[in-house]
């Protein structure tokens, strides 16, 4: 089998337009989370988002999309992180339009983020909007497949917040069994009345800045991004640049409950082992974990279980959700890229907020110096679907 080489990034988040951005604020451990300002909601004045500071005009602008109609700010986000990943693997337009050549996105709420506009249209109390054909989960999937002629294989994966991990499984597998020679995967989401108001309906929204494995954690903090990762063959690189490798996934779904992880870790278990074995290394090789994290009561303490079941010593561990918030669709993919500049950079980046730790400590603050070998992505969604990745270093 082909090993599955990254050879390009691309993200956008509450902490940064790009990846240098984005790198620079974990370094410094500046948080995204704050008060919504583009996000128009009622909730927007009441809760802490993790939203992209940058608005729709200028997202246009930037990406000269001023005239074109129907882009919501969902499709937005995708170009603009999927065209940082591609100038980043310096691929070509041929190699872009190439049946070699895999596109596999994620998204859960899709062109939905115009939930108003949405109710508008379908219920007859408009003239047809220029968003009639942009509501579906695909739609920014289409718009890039478009832009930039791709012609290969495509996906979207709608499996809630394990979806770009699995979008990244997915592409690493189809290049691993030599049915393709690069794909592009990764995922997005933007803040939507219709997640916010399900998400609040599960009293699981904290109030203030989340705080995932602190014993008082108290809910997750919504958020917005896009991230793209290349993934190439070992033969197809050449001389390229390359970040780290795709060295193991593993995915299991424990349907336990629509929102609730098993207390047993059934899933998470499942998926962190099949990770690990799949790399062909042993669990102690894993030098750090960046967690699924989310905040919530259960989540936090389900991970953690899971992780002491499988770790005689639990890695360092950390969840960056503290700097982004949940970007849902995004998570798996804007986590991997974090993963990689943490074995990349030999760092590793603090949980944000906690002041009363769990009984296995997160990491406090940012380190320097650390080299880590191999590093464990987690990326659990509703129902059980839970994805574990393994990045490894390219020595």
């Amino acid at each position: 089998m082909s090993k599955v080489l990254i050879t390009g990034m691309g993200i956008i988040s509450a902490i940064g337009e790009n990846l240098a951005e984005n790198h620079e604020s974990l370094r410094n451990a500046r948080t995204g989370i704050s008060k919504a300002t583009h996000f128009e909601s009622h909730y927007a004045t009441l809760l802490p988002f993790g939203e992209c500071k940058i608005s729709n005009d200028k997202l246009k602008e930037t990406l000269g999309l001023e005239s074109s109609p129907g882009y919501t700010r969902t499709c937005l986000l995708a170009i603009k992180a999927f065209t940082e990943a591609i100038e980043d693997a310096q691929l070509s337009p041929d190699q872009l339009s190439s049946f070699d050549t895999v596109f596999i996105s994620a998204s859960t709420v899709g062109g939905m983020c115009l939930t108003d506009q949405l109710y508008k249209d379908a219920n007859l109390r408009s003239d047809g909007s220029e968003y009639l054909d942009a509501y579906g989960c695909a739609s920014h999937a289409l718009k890039i497949i478009n832009r930039f002629r791709i012609r290969g294989f495509s996906d979207t994966v709608n499996t809630a917040c394990s979806s770009s991990a699995n979008a990244i499984m997915l592409g690493a597998r189809l290049i691993r069994s030599g049915r393709a020679k690069r794909a592009i995967v990764g995922g997005v989401d933007s803040l939507a009345k219709y997640t916010v108001n399900g998400f609040n309906a599960l009293k699981i929204l904290s109030e203030s800045a989340c705080k995932p494995f602190d014993e008082e954690r108290d809910g997750l903090n919504l958020g917005e991004g896009a991230a793209y990762l290349v993934l190439e063959s070992e033969e197809t690189v050449g001389d390229k640049k390359v970040y780290a490798g795709v060295a193991g996934y593993g995915n299991g779904n424990d349907a336990h409950h629509p929102s609730a992880m098993s207390d047993d870790a059934i899933g998470a278990i499942r998926s962190m082992r099949e990770a690990v074995e799949s790399s062909r290394i042993s669990f102690g090789e894993i030098g750090y974990v960046n967690a699924h994290g989310t905040g919530t009561r259960n989540n936090d303490e389900v991970e953690l279980y899971g992780l002491s079941k499988l770790f005689k010593d639990i890695p360092p561990y950390s969840s960056t959700k503290s700097f982004t918030g949940h970007t849902l669709g995004a998570a798996g993919a804007v986590e991997a890229i974090y993963s990689v500049l943490s074995i990349v950079s030999s760092e590793l980046y603090p949980s944000l907020n906690v002041q009363n730790p769990m009984s296995a400590r997160p990491i406090a603050a940012f380190e320097r110096n650390r080299e880590i070998t191999y590093a464990l992505s987690n990326s659990f969604g509703f129902g059980g679907n839970c994805t574990s990745l393994v990045f490894g270093a390219v020595r």
